[in-house]
């Protein structure tokens, strides 16, 4: 079997030995990127952030899937009931899909953005190139941005289900 179909299976075993609570901190993450995200952005309607260019119709389901997968990373960092030692828990590792994680929730922020209400994008673009560059590759950066938070939750959750190595001695 391939690594990648094992990844895919240990992650579903992951999710299926969740409990109560990595459920509910799955959604208040899911709920917080939402705000966090969607608030500053315009995409959740609010009376202290506004936009000049109109929310597109990606937008929504682009915070939708970023606010999901983000809620399943978060999730990822709760401990599970205890099977076994801590002593014999594996060591997170470098390549555990935190990193990844956290560039796809910042990625998101700038792909449901205002083109325009971004001031990085407008000092290196003026306002015409960003509405002929930029915004053009925000459905581009919504799908990486969901890409690697989607790869940070199958490495983390694969993590959860996989059997330690323990050294003899």
């Amino acid at each position: 079997m391939s690594s990648s179909r094992r990844s895919w299976r240990r992650a579903g075993e992951a999710l299926r030995g969740w409990r109560s609570r990595q459920w509910t901190v799955a959604g208040a993450g899911a709920l917080a990127t939402a705000i966090l995200v969607g608030a500053p952005t315009d995409v959740v309607p609010n009376p202290l952030f506004g936009r000049s260019v109109p929310v597109q119709w990606w937008n929504y389901p682009a915070l939708a899937v970023t606010a999901a997968l983000a809620g399943i990373v978060l999730s990822t960092y709760v401990r599970g009931p205890a099977v076994r030692e801590p002593s014999s828990a594996p060591e997170p590792r470098a390549a555990d899909g935190g990193r990844l994680g956290a560039i796809g929730g910042v990625l998101s922020f700038f792909a449901v953005g205002c083109p325009v209400c971004n001031k990085l994008v407008l000092v290196l673009l003026g306002a015409s190139g960003a509405l002929s560059y930029w915004a053009p590759l925000q459905p581009l950066l919504a799908v990486l941005s969901a890409g690697l938070l989607a790869e940070a939750a199958l490495r983390r959750l694969s993590l959860q289900t996989e059997c330690p190595v323990t050294a003899s001695a």
